[in-house]
């Protein structure tokens, strides 16, 4: 199955939210659990973690883009500051909530592409025994 890794984009098959090997099964049960394994090629998804990364990345990128909009239109508009405060409030965290999924996606995919040997542990079996037992 690696010649399928090598055909799938990381970057596509994470904005899709598709599975990071074959580029077709789902990532997601819920809005951000990921599935224990894809329905399609069997990958055990649940061995990944793409920790806070999606997190930090997109606290970066939205104040590197909303906080320069929202003072060039304080500027220019003279709103009150609840209105101001709710406006871009709301657009903070329609962005954060509609790009975290994806950006989820991403990392995780990308987690597998360079960090394959996370998703080939060994089998729960052999690690259910003691050693010496």
């Amino acid at each position: 199955m690696d010649s399928d890794a090598s055909t799938v984009a990381p970057i596509l098959a994470g904005l899709r939210c598709k599975c990071p090997r074959c580029g077709r099964g789902d990532l997601f049960t819920g809005y951000l659990t990921v599935a224990q394994r894809c329905s399609v090629c069997g990958l055990e998804l649940a061995r990944g973690d793409s920790g806070d990364g999606p997190a930090v990345f997109l606290i970066f990128i939205l104040g590197f883009i909303i906080v320069p909009i929202a003072l060039m239109v304080s500027m220019r508009v003279d709103w009150p500051l609840w209105l101001t405060g709710l406006v871009w409030g709301v657009v903070i965290l329609g962005g954060t909530l509609g790009l975290l999924r994806p950006a989820k996606g991403v990392v995780f995919a990308l987690q597998y592409r360079y960090r394959r040997a996370e998703f080939e542990g060994p089998d729960d079996s052999d690690s259910d025994r003691t050693p010496g037992a």
